[in-house]
């Protein structure tokens, strides 16, 4: 099979990984041309046995450990901004809970795309897990027409120790909630209720003010090409408990991190 016909399955989920884990869209995608690069350069980079996904996120997680967001960005042109910083947005154990609650890898294969011991990756996933227990706490509003994923996503939310400003199952609905209450993160199914978009009501909320946002999708494929501005945190129905936990973390981690720049 041609390399081209490989790779380009796993693509859209290379995308959703590495946005998750450098907080932005612009950032993400140039990790994955970076990778893709490294491969055109060395197709044997690859290797011939194993997952083509699993080698993926083993190439561009050695270029995650080497560069910063902002020397990919430029070409390498760019010091950057400095491994510490770096270290701080994704420590290893954050990478794992994105790995495993988010991309559905095993222990085995994150011990394989991160050179860990496979011993050490539960204890450093526990290690993250903990750590979100301590973030800051927000209002969220969840925008979702199917009733039981609506009350799902809620438990996970009071569980984080989060309030749900509101809930909304249409368009119009998101609009109110937001004039009620301004929520400090959202989250959006893409297909509501009555035919309306969640996109399109996260693009009017965004155009009010500036608020994180996680889509959830059965589709996440359709959001994922790389070629127009596009979701920096997806979560693929049906979804793990954990992997919503992850990206609630990572998005207002980055939040706040803007916040005091």
């Amino acid at each position: 099979m041609p390399l081209a016909d490989t790779i380009k399955p796993h693509l859209p989920y290379l995308r959703r990984y590495a946005r998750a884990l450098t907080g932005s869209q612009t950032s993400g995608d140039a990790y994955v041309r970076a990778t893709l690069e490294a491969i055109i350069a060395d197709p044997k980079a690859l290797g011939d046995n194993g997952s083509p996904r699993i080698q993926l996120h083993r190439i561009l997680h050695k270029i995650w450990e080497t560069t910063t967001p902002d020397t990919i960005i430029s070409g390498g042109n760019d010091k950057g901004t400095g491994q510490d910083k770096l270290r701080k947005i994704a420590p290893i154990g954050r990478q794992i809970l994105l790995l495993t609650a988010l991309e559905g890898f095993s222990t085995k294969d994150v011990a394989e795309i991160t050179g860990i011991d496979q011993e050490s990756v539960p204890g450093l996933l526990e290690e993250a897990i903990d750590d979100i227990d301590q973030e800051l706490r927000t209002n969220v509003l969840i925008i979702e027409d199917e009733a039981l994923i609506s009350m799902e996503l809620e438990q996970i939310v009071t569980d984080l120790g989060h309030t749900v400003s509101g809930t909304a199952i249409t368009h119009k609905d998101a609009l109110q909630e937001v004039d009620r209450c301004k929520p400090g993160l959202v989250l959006a199914d893409i297909q509501l209720a009555d035919g309306s978009s969640g996109i399109d009501a996260v693009k009017d909320i965004l155009e009010q003010f500036s608020v994180p946002v996680i889509f959830v999708t059965a589709f996440p494929e359709r959001l994922l090409t790389g070629e127009r501005p596009e979701p920096t945190f997806l979560i693929t129905k049906p979804f793990q408990p954990n992997a919503i936990r992850a990206a609630i973390s990572q998005a207002l981690f980055f939040t706040v991190e803007a916040q005091n720049v």
